[in-house]
């Protein structure tokens, strides 16, 4: 279980324009909350620190670079045996992201610009961090085989897009239609829709995950009960770091995911558990996956 700090409330400024922190989040993704199985989009942990130079409002400011996040990723991918090498499955991979994105609101549209660098291959010791894990907990380690054939190094930028619109469809229901496009570690264009019924459906920021697609909360609003998360979307990817073409890999072009999420909002705690259908995405990979999302806050 994560036990992770939340403050909704602004630090005090020294000066009138100094950013500040206002907001944190973090989500754990791993198909061990999923499907129970060791393989593909794996596991990743994502971080995100809100900062503004005004308190939260509600809603994002409509200024480009008004409210910043600072994003933090890490995730492993990996072929569905870690012992013995297959050259029909994806190779392993490991993935440090930093991004700096830009949220904004223009009436009822939300708006997220952002760019980062991400980071591949042994030089992020993440296949180092599986194997220690794996040990940990007696299970399966990835073989020297298979981390010889992993994704080598490489630095490359990326930027990142997604405009969206919420919808209310009653005072306790809303939908949000949305775009959005990626090029850097993964170039595709998405169109999806997330649905949300309940008591904090609004007033608070929340931002997507990139592997399961589920909206993690990093501005709590102030309502406190359970939502009902939904959503679905469709992708058009051309280009792939995890799947290089220089290895042979076949891309499907047309990737599908499908997520179900409860949150849970106290007077001082939050929760949220997610659950998200990840579509084939190479030619070869026999099946879909299920993947479980993670997310405890603390308010003090």
């Amino acid at each position: 279980m994560l036990l992770l700090p939340f403050s909704g409330q602004a630090e005090p400024l020294e000066q009138a324009q100094k950013r500040q922190r206002i907001g944190y989040g973090l989500m754990f993704t791993n198909d061990l909350f999923g499907d129970g199985k060791d393989r593909w989009r794996t596991g990743s942990l994502t971080s995100s620190r809100i900062y503004a130079r005004q308190g939260w409002q509600g809603q994002a400011p409509a200024g480009f670079g008004d409210l910043l996040e600072l994003r933090l990723q890490g995730q492993i991918l990996a072929p569905e045996d870690l012992r013995v090498p297959d050259a029909t499955d994806r190779p392993w991979a490991g993935a440090l992201t930093v991004e700096l994105n830009s949220h904004m609101q223009r009436g009822a549209t939300e708006i997220m610009l952002g760019g980062g660098l991400v980071m591949l291959g042994p030089q992020t010791h993440l296949d180092e961090l599986q194997t220690w894990l794996h040990d940990l907990t007696s299970a399966p380690q990835p073989s020297d085989a298979v981390l010889a054939g992993q994704v080598p190094n490489t630095f490359r930028p990326l930027i990142s897009a997604e405009i969206g619109r919420s919808l209310a469809l009653t005072d306790r229901a809303q939908l949000r239609p949305f775009v959005e496009a990626r090029a850097g570690d993964e170039t595709y264009l998405r169109a999806g829709v997330d649905f949300s019924y309940g008591q904090i459906a609004q007033g608070g920021l929340l931002v997507r995950e990139t592997v399961s697609g589920q909206r993690y909360r990093t501005m709590q609003g102030e309502a406190t009960g359970l939502t009902l998360t939904a959503g679905a979307d469709i992708a058009y990817v051309s280009q792939s770091l995890f799947l290089p073409d220089s290895s042979g890999y076949t891309l499907e072009n047309n990737r599908h995911r499908a997520r179900l999420g409860l949150r849970w909002q106290g007077e001082n705690a939050s929760a949220f558990y997610g659950l998200s259908y990840l579509g084939e995405e190479f030619s070869s990979q026999r099946e879909g996956q299920l993947t479980g999302s993670l997310q405890l806050q603390l308010r003090f």
